[in-house]
């Protein structure tokens, strides 16, 4: 049964975000990312799993090894979606530094 993720509850976790900053520069194969950290091959697996099924990972198998690498444009995607909430809390940051610089200034 292929369930859809939720691709905010996959980025939740910091080991899976941990593999999206590992292949984010290589393509890499399930061995090598499960090399880096200290939990169990299948545990790494799944996250693998989850990550793919959000489309963040793809999967391209070269004979007999299956390499994982980030899928760009589903990224741009979250950035997209998230970059309207970013700017909205810059602006609300700029605004509370200006009255605190001007309190400062005042006292």
């Amino acid at each position: 049964m292929n369930l859809r993720r939720d691709v905010f509850q996959a980025i939740a976790d910091p080991t899976r975000r941990a593999i999206l900053v590992l292949v984010a520069s290589q393509s890499m194969t399930a061995g090598a990312i499960a090399s880096n950290f200290d939990t169990a091959r299948p545990t790494v697996s799944k996250h693998l799993q989850i990550l793919t099924e959000c489309e963040l990972l793809e999967k391209e198998q070269i004979g007999r090894e299956i390499n994982y690498h980030l899928n760009p444009q589903k990224v741009k995607e979250i950035a997209d979606f998230i970059e309207p909430f970013r700017k909205l809390w810059d602006d609300r940051f700029n605004k509370l530094e200006a009255i605190m610089k001007q309190y400062k200034t005042d006292n």
